[in-house]
């Protein structure tokens, strides 16, 4: 319920700024579509990778999504890989449409969190933060076991990812509103969101497979040098993926607006 509803808000907040870069409302539809499937399963394959013990007596609970188990940045993750093809066929510029994209995919994980705070899932290590999860008795379930005992306080990495991305939605929508180089705001969500899951993950209680960080955080890492590199230095539109400026093919599709003004 809360990638659906997520995907439908997040496609409504996308949609107008598409529009102005001249990506029509069937473009994005096809986009989403195919996003939609890439998500769940890049969700998926991502918790898997980072949790493999989990699935080693039982392989075939892989395939038991219902039952919970997903990654958030592998849902990023496997959406885009899935609907790069489209926009390649349709012509589309990718960092315009990620550009498009980016405040709908922090509305997304808006929503994604406060699902996991209806569940209680995502509680994390013990603390004395006022603002923490009071475990509760054991006849309560909680998406995940509370580590502390029953009346002791948790941290809720969910809570602090909802703020953290509301703060990095305030930050698009206000950027938005300015002229600047096509990829400039998807590079700005992938810092700030690198950002957010990097202190996030601190207190969590997840697997570090000995490394100190979690899956999650070294994800994080990769992402905020990349983009941080690319606003401190770079600071224009990368020459991969401008397949809007393709000239038409045997095999191309042309969007339906360019279609009708030629």
């Amino acid at each position: 319920m809360g990638i659906a509803i997520g995907f439908l808000i997040g496609a409504r907040v996308m949609l107008p700024a598409a529009e102005k870069k001249g990506i029509t409302a069937d473009d994005v539809s096809a986009l989403l579509v195919r996003a939609a499937i890439g998500a769940i399963v890049g969700a998926r394959l991502a918790y898997v990778l980072n949790h493999p013990s989990d699935y080693i007596d039982a392989p075939l609970d892989i395939l038991r999504i219902w039952e919970g188990g997903i990654s958030l940045l592998g849902g990023f993750a496997g959406a885009i890989a899935w609907a790069l093809p489209e926009m390649k066929k349709r012509r589309l510029s990718f960092w315009q449409v990620m550009d498009a994209a980016a405040p709908g995919m922090a509305v997304g994980v808006i929503v994604g969190r406060i699902g996991d705070l209806i569940v209680w899932d995502h509680l994390g290590k013990p603390t004395d933060f006022a603002l923490g999860f009071k475990c509760p008795t054991p006849d309560v379930s909680t998406a995940v076991p509370c580590v502390a005992g029953p009346g002791n306080l948790v941290h809720q990495p969910a809570f602090y990812d909802f703020v953290l991305t509301i703060i990095v939605l305030v930050v698009l929508l206000r950027l938005r509103k300015r002229e600047n180089w096509d990829g400039f705001l998807i590079v700005v969500f992938g810092f700030m969101y690198g950002l957010n899951r990097f202190i996030e993950d601190w207190f969590r209680v997840d697997d570090t497979h000995g490394t100190g960080l979690t899956g999650s955080q070294w994800t994080a890492v990769v992402s905020m040098l990349v983009c941080g590199f690319w606003l401190l230095f770079r600071h224009r539109t990368p020459g991969w993926g401008r397949w809007n400026e393709l000239e038409p093919g045997p095999h191309t599709m042309q969007a339906p607006k360019q279609e009708a003004e030629e």
